[in-house]
Order: structure tokens, then C-alpha cells, then sequence
């Protein structure tokens, strides 16, 4: 069963035959692009932009080191420090939810970070695990009107070039970022309502930062 055209999905259930009858909170997805077409966005995303700077390059391109050769990668390079870019998954919309997504930053003067988000309502509004090689710290936000409100961060080694696994868990009020499987920190979001309730999940990026994304793990909690 797939629910993208773009990239490899995996769906696992606890009963295989009923899956076509099994909320998506009882499965999990993956994500990958070795079968995606190069140069474009696949289908199932939608990109988006906070801030100044002019709008994102979203696309697929090859990567020997990626999950079948190629990545995801926002590639463009405007330096603007307010400027947000998200490509949002369409086919997912959930409260409770948890995204995993494999990113590598390549380049950036300004910024040199990947994100993940959740309960995501458009490019203005979303909850924000990412980190930043350039800073080498992971930090969670609340993201309002386009306006970030840092609520946790933590110091952690990321090293540009290289791939790391990002996680960001959303259970009720409750936030769990892990960084290269390692738990960075939980949060309870206590800021004043109203809040993000529910919503889909979307890569991230800032400002110049070049950064390849694989490997996307989805699961819609109970």
C-alpha cells in the first residue's frame, strides 16, 4: 500500500490483511526518494516560507550516500537570518504523531540546519525540532505567526557533511526531541493558548542552509 507517489512507503500494522481498515495511528510510514524524479519536489509535499528571502528550492537530487542514491535537499542559498522554509507532507494529519527524518547540512553561512515539524497548520504555524551545525545545539520552538518561541535546548556535536537522525515526538502537551537517537529534551508546552492542535508533519530549514533530507519515518500515535 502506498501513500506516495514519490517516494517508498512502508507500511507496517499489527494485522497486515485489515490494514485498508486500520487508523494510521496503528502504522508506520517511510519515506525515501530513490525512485522520485530528479529536479522537482515530489508531489506529496508542499513547500512554504516565513519570513523574508524570497521562497525555497525544493528538490530531488542524487546523493550516492542517500537511501537509494538520491535526497530531498533545499537548495536555496538567500542568507536572510529570518527566513523560515518547510516542505509540508500533505498525506498525514495527526495530533499525537512522530516524524524521524535522516538530514545531512552541507553548506550555509548564516545557518547550516535541518528540522523537523509537527502538527504543523501552514509555513506559520508548527511545533520545531532542529539543529544547527554551525551553533552544534538542538533546539525545540513553538512557531506562531511565523515567530519562533525557543521552549528547550540543548548542546550536541553536528557535524556538517555528515548524516544524523533527527526525532521529534508530539504526545498531547508533551515534546520529545531526540538527536542521533540520543534524547536531547521533553517539554511540556505550557505557552498561552491558542496552541497547534493537530496538523501534518514538514522538513525545515533556515535562512542559506543547504541541507539533504532521507529517509523520513512517520508514526501517528494513539
Amino acid at each position: 500500500m502506498s501513500r506516495s507517489r514519490c517516494a517508498t512507503t512502508t507500511l507496517l500494522a499489527v494485522l497486515p490483511a485489515l490494514l485498508p481498515f486500520i487508523p494510521l495511528g496503528l502504522a508506520a510510514q517511510t519515506l525515501t526518494f530513490g525512485d522520485a524524479e530528479l529536479g522537482k519536489l515530489p508531489a506529496d509535499f508542499e513547500p512554504g516560507l516565513a519570513g523574508n528571502g524570497g521562497p525555497g528550492r525544493w528538490e530531488v537530487m542524487k546523493d550516492e550516500s542517500a537511501s537509494g542514491g538520491k535526497a530531498l535537499a533545499q537548495l536555496s542559498t538567500n542568507p536572510d537570518d529570518y527566513r523560515f522554509l518547510v516542505a509540508i507532507y500533505k498525506p498525514v494529519m495527526a495530533a499525537n504523531v512522530e516524524i524521524t527524518a535522516r538530514f545531512k547540512p552541507v553548506a550555509g553561512k548564516t545557518d547550516q540546519a535541518g528540522g523537523v515539524g509537527v502538527r504543523v497548520l501552514d509555513a506559520n504555524n508548527y511545533y520545531l525540532a532542529r539543529a544547527n551545525a554551525l551553533e552544534n545545539n538542538v533546539r525545540f520552538y513553538r512557531v506562531a505567526k511565523g515567530k519562533r518561541q525557543q521552549l528547550a535546548t540543548a548542546d550536541a556535536p553536528v557535524s556538517a557533511n555528515q548524516w544524523h537522525t533527527l526525532t521529534l515526538r508530539a504526545e498531547g502537551d508533551r515534546f520529545t526531541v531526540l538527536f542521533d537517537g540520543k534524547q536531547m529534551h521533553t517539554t511540556k508546552d505550557t505557552t498561552s493558548l491558542p496552541r497547534p492542535a493537530s496538523g501534518r508533519v514538514a522538513l525545515w530549514t533556515k535562512a542559506d542552509s543547504v541541507t539533504h533530507f532521507d529517509r523520513i519515518e512517520i508514526k501517528v500515535l494513539p
